[in-house]
């Protein structure tokens, strides 16, 4: 018999320390230890937590697999409607920007604006300025129109000038002699010499 055997003997001198040595050991292998409960909880409350908690992840799971089944099915709508990314944004977009016109802040904001605008164009200060500024655009508007007339006037004054007349009498007897000259051109070629009347030279035979 080996050691083993004869420390689990009962008549074995050393069974009081085989006692205490298996003393933490639990009976029953297959079952894990229970953690304590939790320091306010009876057992019987922790039970029932940890039951609802169970269904509760359960609902979670279910609700995460409806979500994406509906998902599929939304995407699923939206491509046989033709509806794209890009048109969805748009109109989320539109959306958003409508229901910000007609948010309670917009609409106060506007009528503040409103206000300030008449308030703006009703003082006197801005009346002032614009008749200044009126009053600067239509002397600029008759400063040019004066400066436009000056310089037309001085343009016809040089052309009925002597001087103008007679660079422009030298201009066109200088474009008639060049008419003239580009006309008779072909008539006045001179020919090369030696060509005269004289016969091309038959070619020699083969």
């Amino acid at each position: 018999m080996d050691s083993a055997s004869q420390d689990i003997n009962l008549n074995s001198p050393n069974k009081g320390v085989l006692s205490d040595f298996m003393t933490d050991v639990p009976v029953d292998p297959g079952v894990a230890p229970r953690t304590p409960a939790v320091e306010g909880l009876t057992e019987v409350e922790e039970e029932e937590l940890r039951a609802e908690l169970a269904k509760v992840e359960e609902e979670i799971v279910t609700l995460r697999q409806v979500l994406a089944a509906k998902e599929r099915h939304c995407g699923e709508l939206k491509r046989r409607l033709g509806l794209s990314p890009l048109g969805e944004l748009k109109q989320n977009l539109s959306r958003s920007w409508h229901d910000v016109q007609v948010s309670t802040a917009y609409v106060k904001t506007s009528e503040k604006l409103g206000e300030w605008n008449e308030k703006v164009t009703q003082s006197d200060l801005y009346k002032k300025t614009q008749e200044t500024l009126s009053q600067a655009g239509q002397k600029t508007s008759a400063a040019l129109s004066t400066m436009g007339s000056a310089i037309s006037r001085k343009l016809g004054d040089m052309r009925n000038s002597a001087t103008f007349k007679s660079f422009e009498d030298r201009v066109g007897t200088i474009k008639s002699k060049v008419v003239g000259s580009r006309e008779n051109g072909s008539d006045n070629l001179p020919s090369s010499p030696g060509s005269g009347d004289q016969p091309l030279p038959d070619h020699a035979p083969f």
